[in-house]
């Protein structure tokens, strides 16, 4: 990634479309579900999504979700968007995702996808994914992640997936409390953790487990700074400053939109270069 070149890195964006499979209808009403929650019906494909950010001059990370387990849709492929990265190095990262409840399969998946794929990191979703992240039929994807000592993000707080459906969708929202990934923060302290999003209703619990425990980060990802809770701006101004990074949730967010509430917001301004691009860059292992 040419970071000299980017104003900014971004996080956390999402793999809306495939182009190698067809649309998969299954579990659609999700995704209606979502339009509606989210008030944004745009999902760009992942070449779309690349000539965006190179116009704006933002690095960024792409990933889908794998949820097959839990609401049975075919996922984008993690080597899609492994290959568009490979494509594009100077402004485009790949993580994976793999469904938990693939326990050594997905193990063995994560190593192929690292070591031929190049990709760089991991998300998990805990209630599109149904799990708790302390539980240890994940481990066996933990341990490849940290072998490598690469980076996993972890959804938490609210989600606005299942958000107005019929029993939500059958989505527990309890596993995305990000005080369970205390344990996993122990157990794995080469793993780099970061909680995606202000973790609303359980903020406190996320500012917490990132003081506590080093390997901990925190994206601000999927709501605009102007409506963050003031205990997190705080913290992204003092304590924690080096360890809060820029995330959009792209196409959900646009990272014009968070930029520009972000000058607004009451952040310090010595921490925007810390957040907007310096603290991705530690925590990905990138040079100048």
């Amino acid at each position: 990634m040419k970071t000299d070149d980017l104003v900014a890195i971004d996080i956390h964006t999402h793999a809306e479309v495939s182009c190698w499979n067809p649309f998969d209808n299954y579990g659609e009403e999700y995704d209606r579900a979502a339009d509606k929650y989210f008030r944004s019906t745009r999902r760009p494909t992942i070449e779309e999504t690349i000539a965006y950010y190179r116009e704006k001059k933002i690095g960024f990370i792409m990933f889908t979700v794998d949820s097959e387990s839990q609401i049975g849709r075919r996922r984008i492929p993690n080597e899609e968007i492994a290959e568009a990265a490979q494509k594009n190095a100077d402004i485009m990262i790949a993580f994976a995702s793999i469904d938990p409840h693939k326990g050594r399969m997905g193990a063995r998946e994560a190593r192929r996808l690292i070591v031929e794929h190049g990709v760089r990191g991991f998300k998990f979703h805990p209630t599109v994914q149904g799990f708790h992240p302390y539980d240890r039929m994940a481990w066996p994807l933990y341990e490849v992640i940290a072998e490598y000592k690469l980076p996993a993000i972890f959804h938490s707080g609210h989600s606005g997936i299942g958000s107005g459906m019929r029993c939500g969708g059958g989505l527990r929202l309890e596993y995305s409390n990000p005080m369970h990934l205390d344990d996993v923060a122990i157990d794995f302290p080469d793993m780099q953790i970061v909680i995606a999003h202000p973790s609303w209703p359980w903020q406190d619990e996320a500012l917490s487990v990132a003081m506590h425990k080093p390997n901990v980060w925190i994206d601000l990802s999927g709501w605009s700074p102007r409506y963050f809770p003031p205990q997190l701006v705080q913290y992204a101004n003092t304590l924690l400053k080096e360890r809060v990074l820029f995330g959009s949730d792209f196409p959900l967010i646009t990272p014009e939109r968070w930029m520009k509430d972000f000058a607004d917001a009451d952040f310090r301004p010595e921490v925007h270069p810390l957040i907007l691009k310096d603290n991705a860059m530690r925590l990905l292992g990138l040079g100048s």
